[in-house]
């Protein structure tokens, strides 16, 4: 099960495409949600109307060292989203070698939700990296259990908490990951004795501690993002039965899209066969936590429209599920490899498209349009703003610019000269 060549490949593959991403985030203009992210980042708060601070600290970060560029804006999210790899091949490896961290590192540099996601400057890039680091805690936690190696245990379960906190603090559905662990707890007869361990409630109170910044923000703004996000996911119903039938298919067929329809097909085997009663309830952990998470967001999709990169925290512990279980067949073997050379050939072209483009997609309906032509607009906006000002006998602190998006004006503050409020 242990081959240090199998883990230099790993971790080849892990540098590899986290340098691959950093290159094209300092290529790839910024999307209007990641201008709108950058713009928090010049007000550090606890919290924000629709998410929590944590994205906005690592853009901080970024453009602190190198301006703010594209490449300022996307460093810090594109390596959170490096270590999140380097996570989910630790905990394969600490399970089932370093042949099982190697399909992990591979698994995740073949998902287009992966390829795509993790370029971007959003609050799933720091999400995945503190669920996936969370998720290798609680790992070794239970096997530092399992060995009777308490003290390691309580340890380890300090790191989860710690993690679990920073989750929470970049997205708010992080907190279904104790929910599953809670759940999986409860289920399995050995697990239940965790309720007697310290290792858990060190956790809790860690990643209480770590979200308390964000908890006390909400308490004096009226709650305002816990409410927006409530109802942004569980809102009023829409468009009866049909409606909910067609966004729940819009759900499954945008996860086959984003993970690829072969791996996400091994994926779903893998959370399954988790299922399979074990002595110590591990591979049950990580096979509730998935479906906890994915199960939310099929229920929210019977109400509202549900983005696909939502369900994305899901595919961490799955993930580690394939990675130690995989097919052991030979045509198991090779769909799985040709899975991985189908999601992989999917990211390529995927990113030439948003250096060149090759897919024959109208403008309007392509989403990489959305990150271009705001220079332009820009140097529009500008011209406008001194034709203005040099007709004008008030000064210029009399001129507003406004927009009637927050994307919108965010793009606009990020492009023109002076970068002003908007």
């Amino acid at each position: 099960m242990n081959d240090s060549r199998a883990w230099r490949q790993a971790l080849g593959i892990i540098a590899g495409t986290t340098l691959l991403r950093l290159v094209l985030g300092a290529v790839v203009p910024l999307f209007p949600d990641e201008t709108y992210y950058w713009d928090w980042s010049r007000t550090l708060m606890a919290g924000y109307f629709d998410h929590p601070p944590l994205i906005a600290v690592l853009i901080r970060g970024g453009t602190a060292i190198f301006g703010p560029h594209a490449f300022g804006v996307r460093f810090f999210p594109i390596l959170a989203g490096g270590v999140a790899a380097l996570a989910l091949a630790l905990a394969s490896r600490e399970l089932a070698g370093d042949d099982a961290g190697r399909l992990a590192a591979l698994v995740f540099a073949s998902l287009p939700l992966a390829n795509l996601g993790l370029v971007l400057a959003t609050p799933d890039a720091p999400m995945l990296c503190a669920v996936a680091c969370a998720v290798y805690a609680v790992v070794r936690a239970l096997l530092a259990s399992q060995a009777s190696l308490h003290r390691e245990a309580v340890r380890w379960w300090l790191y989860a908490g710690v993690g679990m906190g920073l989750a929470m603090a970049s997205k708010y559905t992080s907190v279904l990951i104790p929910f599953g662990l809670a759940v999986a707890f409860v289920t399995h007869p050995r697990l239940q004795n965790k309720f007697g361990e310290r290792g858990p409630y060190v956790a809790v109170i860690a990643a209480t501690l770590v979200f308390a910044p964000v908890i006390w923000w909400n308490a004096t703004h009226d709650w305002v993002s816990f409410r927006f996000q409530l109802g942004h996911g569980f809102g009023e119903p829409k468009g009866g039965a049909l409606g909910a039938l067609n966004r729940e298919v819009q759900l499954v067929g945008g996860q086959v899209g984003l993970v690829s329809p072969i791996l996400f097909f091994f994926i779903v085997r893998a959370v399954k066969r988790g299922f399979a009663p074990t002595p110590d309830g591990l591979r049950l952990t990580l096979s509730l936590v998935a479906t906890c998470c994915i199960a939310l967001f099929v229920y929210s999709a019977s109400r509202r429209s549900v983005e696909a990169n939502w369900p994305a925290l899901a595919y961490i512990p799955a993930i580690i599920l394939l990675a130690t279980d995989p097919p052991l067949t030979w045509r198991g073997e090779r769909w799985l490899r040709g899975g991985l050379w189908l999601g992989a050939a999917l990211s390529l072209i995927i990113y030439i498209h948003t250096i060149v483009r090759v897919l024959p997609i109208p403008p309007r309906q392509d989403q990489v349009a959305k990150a271009f032509g705001w220079e332009l607009l820009a140097e529009n906006v500008d011209r406008w703003r001194e034709s203005i000002r040099s007709r004008a006998s008030f000064g210029a602190s009399d001129l507003h610019d406004a927009a009637e998006r927050y994307q919108d004006a965010s793009a606009l503050a990020f492009h023109l000269k002076d970068r002003p409020r908007v």
